[in-house]
């Protein structure tokens, strides 16, 4: 097993030097940070074979289609879905619901159909929902954090009826740590008859997933969030729902005929893939699943935890700080919110900025959410496979002496 010293020099980044103090990233949860063979990877692409996919009998051509069609089949393998086909490539998980939103839903909802999302969506897994409500007269309906702040099945059941059609809920909560019972929130879904939208950004690559033995109809995630890079995401369609649905975005690509009149389109996944793609960022996710891969989800989602537990256990020895979401001992995420008395979020983030500290304040797109505990916004602190337990003393030392008022 690789050391925890060698898994950092993978991060170039890591060197850095923010303020003359070493740098400690800890906004995970945002985006992660990328290993060499990543960089190496997106790099190697632009070098040595970039063409255009699926458009040309040149040797470029040929190969940019290899690599772009190797990572789903790469992706497909690492979430566990039954084939390639029901991998489609977007730009970020924000697109991918979308698509599910604009390729399904609007086909097969209107007015007297029910929609049910979850009080700690973030705003991408809220915002088209609310569209699809205010343009199809769909019911958009709420399902509530439960008495231990995470979603619960029985509470899902009070809130669906014969009207629901979809349930769009996160597997785990960006702003908290919260790890939500997918697969039961699932099977209550479908046996009221609805289809599920799963949003995995927080959870694919930095735990175990099954994308069949959780059974959500569609899934949504991005490259960004496992150490892959930004602008690349992805929809887990099952192939039988991907089928019925049309292209939201139509183009170069897509197209099997076309005349002045009309065009029939490929088969999935190659209908909903309009466009030339960020072939490079494709390579660059399929060598990150890799890098995982080699050293194990579940460590990676071992040591998040447990980072996140001495971050909570050294929170609880601090003055005047609030903490949010589970408990140190509990089954969660490496996401770990607070707040510092008489100190705003903003204000504790800046602080710590200046130490070379990277933490997120703010609301974390999950505005209702907070809304729900009363809050307006947190510092969250959020840790990967790269961070020490070092970097955590060092995040509670800092705020140690923010509640002395030192700094």
């Amino acid at each position: 097993m690789r050391s925890l010293a060698d898994i950092r020099a993978d991060f170039p980044i890591l060197a850095r030097e923010i303020e003359g103090r070493p740098l400690v990233y800890l906004d995970n949860a945002s985006t992660t940070q990328k290993p060499a063979c990543v960089i190496d990877a997106v790099a190697a692409y632009y070098r040595e074979h970039c063409g255009n996919v699926h458009r040309g009998v040149h040797t470029l051509s040929r190969e940019s289609t290899g690599i772009y069609e190797s990572a789903r089949e790469r992706l497909a393998r690492f979430i566990g879905a039954r084939d390639t086909s029901e991998i489609v490539f977007t730009r970020n998980t924000t697109e991918a619901v979308h698509l599910a939103m604009h390729s399904w839903a609007r086909a097969h909802l209107g007015p007297g159909d029910s929609v049910v999302v979850s009080e700690m969506e973030h705003h991408s897994n809220l915002l088209p929902w609310q569209t699809l409500a205010r343009e199809r007269g769909v019911e958009l309906r709420f399902l509530p954090i439960g008495s231990r702040e995470r979603l619960d099945p029985r509470d899902l059941m009070r809130v669906m009826d014969e009207t629901t059609k979809l349930v769009a809920f996160t597997h785990a909560s960006n702003s908290l740590g919260i790890l939500n019972p997918a697969a039961d929130l699932v099977r209550t879904a479908h046996e009221r008859g609805a289809i599920v939208l799963l949003d995995a950004a927080q959870t694919i690559g930095h735990m175990p997933f099954d994308a069949q033995a959780l059974d959500a109809d569609f899934v949504a995630f991005s490259a960004h969030k496992m150490h892959g890079p930004a602008g690349a995401g992805a929809l887990y369609g099952k192939r039988a729902l991907l089928d019925t649905m049309e292209p939201f975005i139509a183009g170069g690509g897509t197209i099997a005929n076309i005349d002045r009149t009309g065009a029939s389109f490929l088969s999935v996944p190659h209908k909903f893939e309009a466009g030339t793609p960020d072939t490079a960022g494709i390579a660059g996710w399929a060598r990150a699943v890799d890098y995982i891969d080699a050293i194990g989800v579940d460590r990676v989602h071992e040591h998040a935890r447990s980072l996140a537990a001495r971050l909570l256990r050294g929170l609880e020895k601090i003055d005047r700080v609030a903490v949010y979401g589970p408990g140190a001992d509990e089954d969660r995420t490496g996401v770990v919110s607070f707040n510092m008395a008489k100190r705003s979020s903003e204000d504790v983030g800046r602080a710590l900025d200046a130490r070379g500290i990277a933490v997120r304040a703010g609301d974390h797109c999950t505005a209702l959410l907070l809304q729900a505990l009363g809050l307006g916004a947190t510092v969250r602190a959020s840790f990967a496979i790269y961070n020490t337990e070092e970097e955590a003393d060092v995040l509670l030392q800092a705020l140690k002496e923010i509640a002395s008022g030192s700094i």
